[in-house]
């Protein structure tokens, strides 16, 4: 589906609420050998649940990890979510909501939105679709009216088309011929100038201009005026009487020059000419305080005629009669009123971007949990846990699709473990009881998932708070996370420890760029201003607009004691049925490596700044090869030759273009921001250029490219972490470790074949169980043979021992 088709679709979609449940993801049960595992058990359910983005695990029932933080100590401020702001077309609709309010307001016209067939007229849609049909000009027939009052979902009687047709002539167009004219009214308006020019005569009777500042003009010219009177209107000018008179040629020539100040090279808007915006600036102050006889001018026709018809605006004072503006006003306005400038400053502001604002009350996990069973007994009219999960659900994304609804949650995320204490029993836990050991230890306990043997995220010597150390969440009902995926699109991995059911939505990886592209298609503005709108976890969009536009989604319920995995570059969201406390951490398996090292490029393109260096944590790597078992230092050998070839093109190509000061450089000791190249925010290790000119740093990528610095290369150095040899011997290493591997793999083949020598057996599998051991080979097939085939041959052996002794 093209863009301006999965657009359509969306408003479509947004004019009649509907909502389908997506189809379920695969929820696997694990046996207690399996559940033993938690990385092994993940690959092993990885070629399906990946299809889907996330799947649910529900432990054995043998599973309670006790819950370790006190529900009275623990103390948290949430964040506040107005729910429906957070969806993405909602969010635009209330943005151009509160423009066209704004500029109905700006002209002394306080707007009240219309209601039709008992709700709110949706202004956004209704202007959407008289575009579509080619503008209000061709929308001249009935016909056209009812197929949009049917395609806002409103019926299809006269007095709606009619409705529709005069709301959208009174409220939309004036603000659309606005729009239109906005530019051609900014270029005809005459600002004042700081210097005018007036006609002098020369020597030769030839008239010459000179240039007069206007401060200078003040000065010449000041006279006592405090008394003069100038109104709305202009009409009334009044002066007091007992002011000193004033000679009739000096009035001529001051109103001359008080005129020719007016024209200028060019207009300027307010706000682009330094000058600040003062809304508080009094409507009747004259402009212009030069001459108490000075008339007001119209800043478009620059006539001074019809004063009952000229305006003065309350935001910058400058006059304009009304039928000069687009659209002319028929009558002056009653309440304050702002020209055409001052009105598109302030209607054209750049919206702030969407975020979370902090709540001002610091909670208690108990306080928390009234607060919020209240709410949803009250909201429901029923005790929250009588209320089905899929009636939370249909209106939760009813809200979400709503202009009028205005309902307000909070929520308790992103609570740091290492601030507040881990939901799962650690060795610091206060008060653990003998049982608690076994879930202190397991690899369940997110608090070790991250650095298990297998997870590549155990290299990395910093806790990464939210990625290798957990985070929590304490949410109530409607609370939500928005579409997003995990940082390096790493693996992800939630408890639910109590509380009511967390409900899921997934988008599986290969479906990603389908999802990014379908919801800046649906939402076209929002992107426009904001492109990594996506990066910052505050925007959600209904399921069946993505999907309709060929998404592959899916969704999960969580509930207690239940996991969920989400998988690289899975997106996902969802929202919180109710009470309840969640934690999640991020993990890292090898095959994790070629993903991560392509986020790395796309975060390259999107100029996004890393969580940590992806090279750092390959050399790392490489440099402890005998930490790492087979599938970790296969998928490290691959990363490693290909940082090595590309880091030796570059090199070479830096030196082929006459850079020839090298410095060897610590990269892991300087803080991240020391080493971000300067044009695409990636965190530098390998290699880096500096220039000790502009102090700007790159990476070799874009040393050389004009976005980074145009200064000699004379003042560039090339700084690096390890010269190419030192890499080609890091690559050995990693191989050698590797052909370790592939020797094992051969010997052992060759003893379990049938054919294989009875002389010496024993001995050999003795050798490659023990070597089995050194080289961390992983569980499989071929080592759990090995091991049976061990077991028997020891077996026959003592009983052939013992036999031989009895004889």
């Amino acid at each position: 589906m093209d863009s301006k088709n999965i657009q359509k679709n969306a408003m479509q979609k947004s004019a009649e609420f509907t909502f389908t449940p997506p189809p379920f993801a695969p929820i696997f049960e694990p046996t207690v050998e399996e559940f033993m595992d938690p990385l092994g058990y993940i690959a092993k359910i990885r070629p399906v649940a990946e299809k889907t983005g996330i799947c649910k695990i529900k432990p054995p029932s043998s599973w309670q990890p006790p819950f370790s933080l006190d529900v009275d100590k623990l103390k948290f401020v949430p964040r506040i979510q107005k729910v429906n702001e957070l969806e993405a077309i909602t969010r635009l609709k209330l943005l151009f909501l509160e423009k066209i309010l704004k500029f109905w307001d700006l002209q002394g016209s306080p707007l009240k939105i219309p209601m039709i067939e008992n709700k709110t007229l949706d202004l956004y849609c209704l202007k959407f679709w008289v575009d579509e049909e080619g503008g209000f000009e061709n929308c001249n027939s009935p016909k056209k009216w009812r197929k949009i009052a049917a395609i806002m979902g409103y019926s299809q009687s006269a007095i709606t088309m009619n409705f529709l047709r005069n709301n959208y002539e009174k409220i939309l167009l004036p603000y659309e011929i606005f729009e239109k004219s906005k530019a051609d009214i900014l270029k005809t308006v005459k600002k004042g100038e700081p210097k005018s020019e007036t006609k002098i005569e020369g020597e030769n009777g030839q008239e010459m201009f000179k240039e007069i500042c206007i401060e200078s003009i003040k000065k010449e010219t000041d006279k006592p005026h405090s008394s003069i009177k100038k109104m709305k209107t202009g009409s009334d000018i009044k002066l007091d009487p007992d002011s000193p008179k004033i000679d009739a040629e000096e009035v001529k020539r001051t109103r001359e020059l008080r005129r020719l100040a007016c024209y200028g090279p060019g207009p300027k808007m307010p706000g682009l000419n330094g000058e600040e915006f003062d809304i508080t600036k009094s409507r009747k102050r004259p402009r212009y305080d030069l001459d108490p006889l000075a008339i007001y001018i119209c800043a478009i026709c620059q006539k001074d005629d019809r004063d009952h018809l000229l305006l003065i605006c309350n935001g910058c004072s400058d006059t304009y009669h009304t039928f000069c503006l687009k659209p002319p006003l028929t009558m002056v306005p009653d309440g304050d009123w702002r020209c055409p400038c001052c009105i598109a400053e302030e209607v054209h502001k750049p919206a702030e971007a969407f975020g979370f604002a902090q709540a001002e009350r610091e909670y208690t996990l108990q306080q928390f949990g009234e607060m919020a069973d209240k709410f949803k007994s009250d909201y429901f009219g029923k005790s929250g846990h009588l209320v089905p999960t899929n009636v939370v659900e249909k209106e939760f994304w009813r809200i979400i699709s709503s202009v009028e609804e205005d309902v307000t949650v909070e929520y308790g995320a992103d609570l740091h473990s290492m601030d507040h204490g881990s939901g799962f029993p650690t060795k610091s836990s206060l008060n653990l009881f003998p049982g608690d050991q076994e879930y202190v230890d397991s690899g369940w306990n997110l608090n070790n998932l991250p650095v298990l043997e297998g997870s590549v995220l155990r290299f990395i010597n910093a806790d990464i708070s939210g990625m290798t150390v957990p985070w929590m969440y304490v949410g109530m009902c409607f609370s939500a996370f928005c579409w997003h995926n995990e940082d390096h699109w790493s693996y992800s991995i939630n408890y639910l420890h109590w509380g009511e059911a967390k409900t899921w939505y997934g988008v599986p990886g290969s479906g990603a760029e389908l999802l990014e592209n379908a919801m800046k298609a649906a939402a076209p503005d929002l992107f426009k201003s904001q492109p990594d709108l996506l990066h910052q976890l505050v925007t959600i969009m209904n399921p069946n607009i993505l999907m309709a536009a060929g998404v592959p989604i899916y969704r999960i319920d969580q509930n207690a004691g239940e996991y969920v995995v989400t998988f690289p570059r899975a997106y996902h969201a969802g929202f919180n049925q109710g009470y309840n406390f969640a934690e999640a951490v991020n993990f890292a398996p090898p095959d994790w490596l070629k993903i991560g090292r392509d986020c790395i490029l796309h975060y390259k393109y999107l100029k996004r700044f890393c969580v940590f260096s992806h090279d750092e944590l390959i050399c790392k790597m490489a440099l402890e090869g005998d930490r790492l078992d087979l599938e970790t230092a296969l998928e490290t050998q691959k990363e490693l030759v290909n940082a090595t070839e590309e880091e030796g093109r570059l090199r070479s190509l830096m030196s082929e273009r006459g850079l020839k000061n090298v410095r060897r450089t610590a990269f892991e000791l300087l803080g991240d921001d020391e080493r971000l190249c300067e044009v695409c925010k990636t965190t530098c290790f390998l290699s880096s250029v500096s220039c000790s000119e502009c102090k700007h740093m790159a990476c070799l990528q874009h040393a050389l490219s004009e976005q980074f610095c145009s200064c000699s290369l004379e003042k560039k150095t090339l700084f690096y972490r390890y010269d190419m040899d030192e890499l080609h011997i890091m690559l050995q290493t990693i191989d050698f470790r590797v052909n370790s591997f592939d020797k094992w793999m051969t010997d052992t083949k060759n003893i379990l074949l049938p054919t294989a020598p009875d002389i010496g057996r024993l001995q050999k599998f003795k050798v490659l169980v023990d070597e089995a051991e050194e080289l961390k080979i992983p569980k499989c097939s071929l080592l759990t043979q090995l091991k049976d085939e061990y077991s028997i041959a020891s077996r026959n052996a003592e009983t052939i021992v013992i036999e031989l002794d009895d004889d």
